[in-house]
């Protein structure tokens, strides 16, 4: 889509003030798929030459905030960790075309806080950190889980910007298991739950994003039962934090939630025992 009240492209690379109307350009995979009459500049991100993704000397996990989905999906086919698979699963709950995945970053999909958005899914569940740099040079870090505060809302001051995420290098031990629900065959996710089991202390990590307007990350310090995960997903998200749109019920989207959230309890919890 042209968005014919963009005057200006700038280069991210040369520091200009910020004022209104400006917004960074990614991929540009949501920027240009409606109309945004608000915007008169996009500083290009594309030019930074930041690592996609880089594995730190302490295991830890950096991924840029303009690494692509395809870049991503790439290297997690050499990742050999446990958490591995966990990656390609949540590539996949885009269902998007080769152009989508070959242009759509990982920052994007985190600042356009869809709760669908699959790597807010991955990144949360793994808790993974935002680093945060501000038009004043000041950085700060926030938790994934935190960064999301609701359906297209996150902790993002104006002009700020997602630098990068990292995933420590326990999580990429953990043991994952995988769910994802959509009311249809090639539909965006309606629910997505995410189960991380650490093996150096055996507690259970369980992250709800799709059915909730923001992520929710439980943690448990041994797999609890079947009675204990359900109060506390119950006492985590409020009536009114059940997702509502044409890709489903709130009422459907809480007992998927429910029905994944236990059988994820059990796969986890067999490899625990």
């Amino acid at each position: 889509m042209d968005l014919n009240t963009v005057a200006e492209i700038l280069d991210a690379r040369q520091p200009t003030p910020w004022r209104p109307g400006d917004a960074w350009l990614g991929g540009g995979t949501y920027l240009f798929s409606e109309p945004q009459p608000h915007l008169r500049r996009l500083v290009d991100l594309s030019r930074t030459g930041w690592t996609p993704v880089e594995r730190h000397p302490d295991g830890s996990l950096e991924i840029a905030a303009t690494c692509t989905i395809a870049q991503l999906s790439r290297f997690a086919k050499e990742l050999t960790t446990a958490a591995a698979p966990l990656f390609e699963q949540c590539c996949r709950a885009f269902l998007a075309s080769f152009k989508i995945w070959n242009m759509a970053t990982v920052g994007g999909n985190l600042c356009n806080a869809l709760p669908a958005g699959p790597m807010i899914s991955l990144t949360a569940a793994l808790d993974g950190e935002c680093l945060l740099l501000s038009q004043d040079g000041l950085r700060r870090r926030v938790r994934v889980a935190d960064f999301v505060t609701g359906a297209g809302r996150k902790d993002l001051a104006e002009g700020e910007l997602l630098r990068s995420i990292t995933i420590p290098a326990r999580a990429l031990t953990c043991r994952t298991a995988f769910r994802q629900a959509s009311l249809y065959g090639l539909g965006r996710s309606g629910v997505l739950v995410i189960g991380a089991l650490d093996p150096a202390d055996g507690s259970l990590a369980l992250t709800v994003t799709a059915s909730t307007v923001r992520p929710f990350r439980l943690w448990f310090p041994l797999p609890p039962t079947a009675d204990q995960l359900r109060t506390a997903i119950a006492s985590a998200v409020a009536d009114d934090e059940w997702f509502d749109d044409i890709h489903g019920l709130p009422e459907w989207r809480a007992h998927m939630t429910f029905r994944y959230a236990e059988e994820i309890r059990r796969e986890l919890g067999e490899t625990a025992a």
